[in-house]
């Protein structure tokens, strides 16, 4: 039996890989490059080759007995999802029923789905639950809730099981080192700001200091992603043994504004930078912090790096000995 990691070279889905081989599974990790690394693939087998391309899907199954996917292959930029909706809905949505249709040629009824907390919209109100009215305000929020709805469908049609995530902000790095965040264009704070910290960036920008928080920056809920690692196991572990399909957050309850991470960055590298403090981003909410009192309850899990000093100083150590 093995495990078909899609999206496995990406930053999530790098360290889950590394999660399941740590665990005794083996993984076969299926990629297209866009995003992604192929020097992040450092365990299992890594097969190049695109969820739009039905024969290369199936070719993997073919060849090796897959027992369940693990499915991270989305693209996840919020604003260019706006720009290029219909790139979003057929990477997002579309490839994705290509995998599903060929997971159910094969008899293959387990999914473990890489969802967002942009599926909520603006919150009605903090820390978010699993059963607060989704309202998603961007594209590709709409793209992960319209997965979540077929997910729905294919469990009463064709007996699919399966589990989704709903992040918060996946943040950090493998403490080990290995491993870590890397994008192309970046867009997430905490690299941002360690850029900064390293010369690469001449400024950090924050968008907005006169929010309803103490400090007046926005507020997120920041999870490390080894934490994240840990709940796809959990959340394998429970369809494994029989667990119902369900929905959860993941969130470590406990929200970090702008400007403590800008803070945190400065007390782990001890370095100071510029920062600019400038106007508000349209559709920035003030405070996004989810629950995981559910994900606790029915998954067992528990954040084991909650605290931003520790998140910071992972991502510091794979920062500055980057390899890819």
């Amino acid at each position: 039996m093995a495990i078909l990691v899609c999206g496995g070279a990406g930053y999530i889905g790098s360290h889950i890989n590394k999660e399941l081989n740590r665990q005794g599974y083996e993984t076969i990790v299926f990629d297209n490059l866009v995003y992604g690394h192929r020097e992040a693939v450092k365990w299992g087998t890594f097969v190049q080759g695109d969820l739009k391309n039905e024969e290369e899907i199936d070719a993997v199954f073919r060849e090796h007995k897959i027992d369940a996917v693990f499915h991270f292959a989305a693209y996840a930029y919020v604003g260019e999802s706006v720009e290029e909706p219909e790139k979003y809905y057929y990477n997002n949505v579309v490839n994705t029923l290509h995998l599903l249709s060929v997971m159910r040629r094969h008899g293959c009824k387990r999914i473990i789905f890489s969802s967002t907390c942009a599926t909520y919209g603006e919150p009605e109100r903090v820390p978010i639950t699993e059963d607060m009215p989704q309202h998603p305000i961007n594209p590709y929020g709409a793209t992960k809730l319209m997965m979540e709805r077929i997910f729905r469908d294919y469990h009463t049609a064709y007996g699919l099981e399966f589990v989704v995530l709903r992040y918060f902000n996946a943040a950090g790095a493998d403490p080990d080192g290995e491993i870590g965040e890397s994008h192309d264009p970046e867009t997430h704070i905490i690299p941002l700001v360690l850029d900064a910290a390293s010369g690469k960036r001449p400024e950090i920008r924050v968008f907005g200091t006169d929010y309803d928080t103490p400090d007046g920056s926005c507020i997120r809920d920041y999870i490390h992603v080894t934490d994240l690692a840990s709940a796809h196991l959990l959340a394998l572990h429970h369809l494994e043994q029989g667990g119902e399909s369900d929905f959860f957050n993941l969130g470590n309850e406990a929200g970090t504004s702008v400007l403590e991470v800008i803070n945190s960055v400065k007390r782990v590298t001890g370095r100071d930078f510029q920062v600019t403090l400038a106007d508000r981003r349209p559709g920035d909410p003030a405070k996004l912090v989810g629950s995981r009192e559910k994900a606790a309850k029915r998954l067992g899990w528990q954040p084991v790096y909650g605290d931003i000093d520790t998140i910071v100083r992972h991502a510091w150590n794979w920062h500055e000995h980057a390899t890819y």
